[in-house]
């Protein structure tokens, strides 16, 4: 069933979340502030109630429409010059306009960049590292916010084995659209999510120990760090993680979730980790990209460790988007690492006083990469305290707090 529509009802509040609550940290906008929204034209819907409702809240909507089945013709025909160009004026003068930004995510095909070289893809991301660093630093000046969200398309349906109406009911439900007020839901899950992070924070947790059948891993937590989750950023988030001391990484660590990223398929990701750096990686599929990636600087260090507590989250099935996937419930839940680059609010003080030494000093790792790996298998997490003794935190997909 491929002619199924969210209805305008349900757009409105999807809008009317992704406004008035994701973005400026759970408060939503301000009147006279600079929205960005970046949609493909498949979703021009929810472009419409996105530029009505930012229009309502007295903001100023810039709405950027995407053509779906370009990227293909720009990597074939763009020679080296043309992947690299970066307009560093024009998105010099953007990256200062914005205030914050909505990410409309809605792929029509899976597999669209599969027989790109990976390189190409890889070198062009890679050199727009500069504005996304812009928009990075204002973001920690608490001057910027952002958030993405997931439109359904018939492919990524067909794609898990979903009809396009079961597909948008996961959305539906997992964003809570089919409540009354979804924002009032979402303060709810928020307030859960800051319960964890309280205990978590007040740990003083020295590293973490990651076992299970596909994991044995060693991770360092790090000086000055945190947990962080429900901010906002990302629509939906049931997530709570954290950037930890690159350095400290050690052991192998096995995924059973499929990586959808850059238009590949990857699938059954394999890492082992010495002294913070990736020492062997394969994938099953997609292994050339994923060696490709990881030549990208500081790619094959960890950016994030993430763990979704099955009590909190609604997504019950396979979405092939990173967006759902990291965010997944299911029996166990599920843990997933980034790799490359860290989250600067994951640090415990003013991030905005730290100067690129102090963040190489605290093991923050810094890369144009960060690609979230999943798997969803039953694991066990034992945090090492300061003090030496140990306590599980994380067992059979939930906190044990």
């Amino acid at each position: 069933m491929t002619d199924y529509q969210l209805s305008p009802a349900i757009i409105k509040k999807y809008a009317h979340l992704l406004v008035n609550y994701a973005l400026n940290s759970g408060k939503g906008v301000k009147p006279g502030e600079v929205v960005r929204c970046i949609v493909p034209d498949v979703a021009k819907p929810l472009a419409l109630a996105l530029q009505n409702t930012i229009l309502k809240a007295k903001a100023h909507p810039l709405i950027r429409l995407i053509p779906t089945g370009f990227d293909k013709s720009f990597y074939t025909l763009a020679n080296q010059d043309q992947l690299t160009f970066f307009p560093k004026k024009y998105l010099k003068a953007q990256a200062d306009l914005l205030d914050h930004q909505i990410a409309v995510i809605a792929d029509t095909d899976p597999r669209e960049l599969s027989q790109v070289p990976p390189k190409k893809i890889l070198d062009s991301r890679n050199s727009k590292k500069p504005y996304k660093d812009w928009l990075i630093d204002k973001e920690n000046k608490g001057k910027y916010t952002w958030t993405a969200a997931l439109w359904p398309t018939p492919a990524k349906a067909k794609e898990v084995g979903l009809t396009l109406k079961q597909y948008s009911q996961q959305i539906i439900n997992a964003c809570f659209l089919d409540k009354k007020d979804p924002i009032a839901k979402w303060k709810q899950i928020t307030k859960l999510q800051q319960s964890i992070l309280k205990k978590l924070n007040s740990l003083n947790i020295n590293s973490l120990h990651i076992k299970g059948k596909d994991a044995n891993l060693n991770i360092k937590l790090g000086s000055s760090r945190i947990w962080n989750g429900g901010s906002g950023r990302n629509i939906p988030s049931f997530e709570v993680f954290t950037s930890p001391d690159w350095q400290g990484t050690n052991g192998w660590i096995r995924f059973n979730q499929p990586l959808y990223r850059y238009g590949n398929i990857l699938k059954n990701i394999y890492l082992q980790f010495n002294q913070g750096k990736v020492i062997k990686a394969k994938a099953e599929q997609g292994n050339k990209f994923l060696q490709q990636m990881l030549k990208t600087t500081n790619a094959d260090k960890i950016g994030e460790f993430s763990l979704t507590d099955n009590r909190l989250s609604k997504i019950t099935h396979f979405m092939a988007e990173t967006l759902y996937d990291e965010n997944i419930g299911g029996p166990y839940g599920n843990i997933h690492i980034a790799l490359g680059m860290a989250y600067k609010d994951c640090y415990k003080g003013d991030s905005s006083k730290l100067s690129k030494t102090d963040w190489q000093k605290l093991s923050f790792n810094d890369s144009a990469e960060h690609t979230d790996i999943i798997s969803t298998t039953n694991r066990t997490v034992t945090a090492v305290l300061k003090n030496g003794s140990k306590k599980t935190i994380y067992k059979n997909g939930r906190f044990t707090l």
